[in-house]
């Protein structure tokens, strides 16, 4: 199985996660993935501890330069680890079905925040 269609099935599982334990529910999942992906000592996921810890995720076929690339991309901050903040939001990021269902909540939240504000003149 080629490693693209690893990181496929793995985005696809997040919307079906989503639907059946609720947001709050998913969320503790990935807070416990992050646990399992993180450097004990320093309580964040650095290349060697994804590297060291991605069998547990089915990704050890992932190459170092995939590993670097997928810390690198949720490295918000650029201190080129993982917290468990960028961790979340690099899972979410992944998953383009739960990044459409993000915009449709945001996009509806404004909506209610300009229904009830002094640019709604109607």
């Amino acid at each position: 199985m080629a490693t693209g269609q690893k990181m496929n099935e793995f985005q696809d599982m997040l919307p079906i996660m989503a639907d059946k334990l609720g947001g709050e529910g998913l969320i503790g999942e990935l807070c416990k993935g992050f646990n399992l992906l993180m450097d004990k000592e320093t309580g964040v996921i650095t290349f060697e501890s994804l590297k060291k810890n991605s069998s547990l995720l089915g990704l050890q076929d992932l190459r170092d330069d995939e590993l670097k690339s997928m810390v690198k991309e949720g490295d918000l901050n650029g201190d080129g680890v993982l917290d468990q903040m960028e961790f979340c939001v690099l899972m979410f990021r992944l998953s383009p079905e739960l990044m459409e269902q993000s915009e449709e909540l945001l996009e509806y939240a404004l909506e209610q925040e300009l229904k009830g504000s002094c640019f709604d003149r109607n």
